[in-house]
């Protein structure tokens, strides 16, 4: 009777598992990754992929090191903890737009990335779809890449795969100590979280075939301090080469965003500085020392009067970033590729001159366009206007996801919007191949400007 019951109940399960898809499985590098579909049926999304081995321990304030081969399926059903960070006060206005609801869980084993791509493209290599890798803003200290505003289904509805990433932030990810110069044997520390961006790219380059994307034809994309990050990979001799086209979305242009202008040597004895302060006085303290006395030494600059943005950000170092972006883009020592690059009506400050000067430096010394944008839509709801971030809900189309009235005029726009970026990804060309308005590009002789705003 025991073996009759449990055989019909293996039946019923079959025949129950019979009508339901298989879900999407591809073969990478590291090993075999199913994820899931979304409840369209026709988007999979592959959530907390590995992309490089846990930044914890001896690893700590290391390069990333490769992934541990697995056997058997990794299960990418679910997104990864988040990198450490302080987050953002409660009911503070960026908390209340963006962060609402239960704050990921945070970890040091962050280093993970997620994918969304059309069903049917898993597996088929030929396929050779786009390929759209996004980096994540917050000043290098907060932020991660899944947050609220950001989802790839519409994107890859459109044919153009998305990525996001986490990153190391903050002292974890850009600390600058002249013990860890010493230890690194080349004289250099800092800029991890950069070089997990690059181990990123990399894994993309080797994997996106996989999924039915072009390793070829990679479009990074960044906001903020993600756009920040997207001016030193387009200058990195590292990472230049792996990217076809850019955007650059509220990260200025020429001149300096969200990076450290000191010399090396200054930068050093300032993470130096905090580590003392906070106890943390040689290499065995710092590596033994809990996260969130990492977080708590940074905060402590404030005490004495020192920005720990101001050294723990992406510096000159000669080996990630070999001079500042402006002297990079002047001496033809970035990506020569297609931009497009805007940012918000109410931005965190006025950015027109260093973005225009951009435009203008790519129209004189590149040999592809450059489209510039601004975002005017004042958000619904409030008197905050079109301010820094505010695009995010529309570009990638997650606007029922906000609790903000928006109106069929704003959904019109995010479809505008999403189509530009994807065509963007696609064709190097926002305007696509249809018969919209033609968006032309920035030159010398035409300060042409796509302004995005509801009709």
């Amino acid at each position: 009777m025991i073996r009759r019951t449990a055989f019909l109940a293996a039946l019923l399960l079959a025949c129950a598992c019979a009508g339901r898809p298989a879900l999407p499985t591809a073969e990478i590098s590291d090993g075999k990754v199913r994820g899931r579909l979304t409840p369209s049926g026709d988007i999979a999304v592959f959530r907390g992929i590995p992309y490089a081995a846990p930044p914890v321990g001896d690893l700590r304030w290391r390069p990333p090191q490769p992934v541990e081969p697995w056997e058997g399926v990794f299960e990418a059903d679910g997104f990864s903890d988040i990198a450490w960070q302080p987050g953002h006060e409660e009911g503070a206005f960026y908390q209340r737009e963006f962060y609402f609801g239960d704050y990921p869980r945070m970890n040091e084993d962050c280093l993970y990335l997620n994918v969304w791509t059309p069903a049917d493209a898993v597996g088929d290599a030929g396929r050779k779809l786009a390929v759209a890798v996004w980096i994540h803003g917050g000043a290098y200290i907060n932020g991660y890449g899944h947050e609220v505003t950001m989802d790839g289904e519409e994107w890859a509805r459109r044919d153009v795969i998305l990525v996001t990433l986490n990153y190391r932030l903050g002292a974890a990810g850009f600390l600058p100590h002249p013990e860890l110069s010493a230890e690194s044997g080349d004289g250099r520390s800092g800029n991890y979280g950069t070089l997990d961006q690059i181990a990123a790219l990399g894994w993309v380059r080797r994997n996106i075939s996989a999924f039915g994307g072009d390793p070829d034809n990679i479009t990074l994309m960044g906001q903020s301090a993600g756009a920040s990050s997207v001016k030193n990979l387009i200058a990195s001799p590292l990472s230049r080469d792996m990217i076809a086209r850019a955007i650059i979305q509220s990260g200025g242009g020429m001149g300096r965003f969200i990076t450290s202008d000191e010399d090396a040597s200054a930068l050093e004895a300032l993470g130096r500085e905090m580590m003392d302060a906070a106890g943390l006085t040689d290499l065995e303290k710092m590596r033994a020392a809990q996260p969130e006395q990492l977080l708590a030494a940074a905060t402590g600059c404030y005490a004495r009067g020192v920005n720990p943005m101001s050294f723990l950000s992406p510096h000159v170092d000669g080996y990630v970033l070999e001079s500042d972006f402006t002297n990079a883009v002047l001496d033809g020592r970035i990506a020569d590729i297609p931009y497009m690059i805007g940012s918000t009506a109410d931005d965190i400050r006025p950015m027109d001159e260093p973005i225009d000067a951009f435009c203008m430096a790519r129209d004189s010394l590149g040999s592809c366009p450059v489209y510039k944008y601004l975002f005017a839509r004042p958000l619904p709801g409030d008197q905050a206007g079109a301010f820094h971030s505010s695009e995010l809900w529309y570009m990638f189309h997650t606007l029922d996801r906000s609790p903000r009235p928006f109106t069929a005029g704003d959904y019109a726009l995010s479809e505008r919007m999403v189509e530009a970026w994807t065509d963007f990804a696609k064709y190097g060309d926002p305007n696509g191949a249809g018969d919209r308005k033609p968006w032309r590009p920035f030159t010398a002789g035409d300060h042409y400007v796509e302004v995005f705003d509801v009709d």
